[in-house]
């Protein structure tokens, strides 16, 4: 079988394991990479390009980069390349039916999550701020809904007490790109049926805030410790801790659940070169890495070194 005329649509890191992976294999020629346009990042706001930019240069592809999904122009540009298939990993933008029904095969998606669980935009971060057991990847193929269409295959992979969503990112990324490329040759030869969502266990991932990563040290102790590993590295999980009547912002990279109580959340019931424990609606957290603002990332035992904390202090929640 000839290899399908074939778009891949994408920004993020996640997408670019399924590209390679698309490139590397003989079912796909793909005739061009759609990304979103280089935005401001860094500290001199330069414009920079997507991750899967970069990858799509590499390979010398054609690359397009509209504004919106939804402009006539581009709709234009790609019913010229008349492709028969659109792959889109975590591109960022909803495909306007006119796009879903350009290519005979279709526009197949790489979704971080078993779904229905997790439709929407932080997948990967919501399995972990609600302690799910275990997450993965489904290829499916999109429809007019959001993260509604029917499912090609699905990959599980369990989630660990040592997972951030920078490991569990990384993971899912090798994972969906080794499910499509197992599932594209079936999928063109018309070996595999689609499967609907099952209309239980819909949950969905609303885009995340820098204010979520806020701790509230009412809540317990656990869900503390789920908040700091998905908001790890961005948006970032933070308190504020009362410097003489001066709240300073205060960064948690790591942390650990330790069985103890406290009768007021916030306060710290110690401060050892092995981690700040800290009072939590149930239980107690020990901070093992942090960074106060303007300051770099240190251990808990470097911290403490410049920064003496005696228990009885306290960390402020939110207001």
């Amino acid at each position: 079988m000839e290899p399908v005329r074939t778009i891949f649509m994408g920004t993020a890191p996640l997408a670019v394991p399924s590209l390679r992976a698309l490139l590397s294999g003989d079912s796909c020629t793909v005739l061009a990479v759609v990304t979103q346009p280089d935005r401001p990042k860094g500290r001199d706001l330069r414009p920079q390009p997507s991750a899967v930019k970069i990858a799509a240069l590499e390979q010398g592809l054609p690359v397009l980069q509209p504004e919106k999904a939804r402009e006539p122009a581009f709709i234009e540009e790609l019913r010229a390349l008349n492709p028969a298939l659109i792959v889109v990993a975590a591109y960022g933008q909803i495909l306007p039916h006119a796009i879903l029904e350009l290519p005979a095969h279709g526009c197949l998606n790489v979704h971080a999550s078993l779904l229905p669980r997790w439709r929407g935009a932080a997948p990967i971060q919501w399995a972990l701020l609600e302690g799910d057991p275990e997450t993965g990847v489904t290829i499916m193929k999109i429809d007019a809904g959001l993260d509604t269409g029917d499912m090609l295959a699905r990959r599980a992979t369990p989630i660990t007490e040592a997972d951030t969503a920078e490991t569990l990112h990384d993971r899912l990324a090798d994972l969906g790109a080794g499910l499509l490329a197992e599932t594209i040759p079936g999928y063109l030869a018309g070996q595999i049926r689609l499967v609907p969502q099952p209309a239980e266990g819909v949950t969905y991932a609303r885009k995340l805030t820098k204010q979520d990563g806020e701790l509230d040290w009412r809540e317990p102790a656990a869900r503390l410790f789920n908040r700091i590993r998905a908001l790890t590295p961005w948006p970032g999980a933070f308190t504020r801790l009362d410097e003489n009547g001066r709240p300073a912002l205060l960064k948690i990279w790591a942390a650990r659940v330790a069985n103890q109580n406290g009768l007021i959340p916030g306060e710290i019931l110690g401060a050892t070169p092995e981690g700040i424990t800290v009072a939590c609606g149930r239980q107690a957290l020990c901070l093992t890495e942090v960074q106060r603002e303007g300051g770099r990332r240190l251990a808990a035992r470097e911290f403490l070194a410049g920064h003496a904390l005696k228990s009885g202090a306290r960390l402020l929640g939110p207001a």
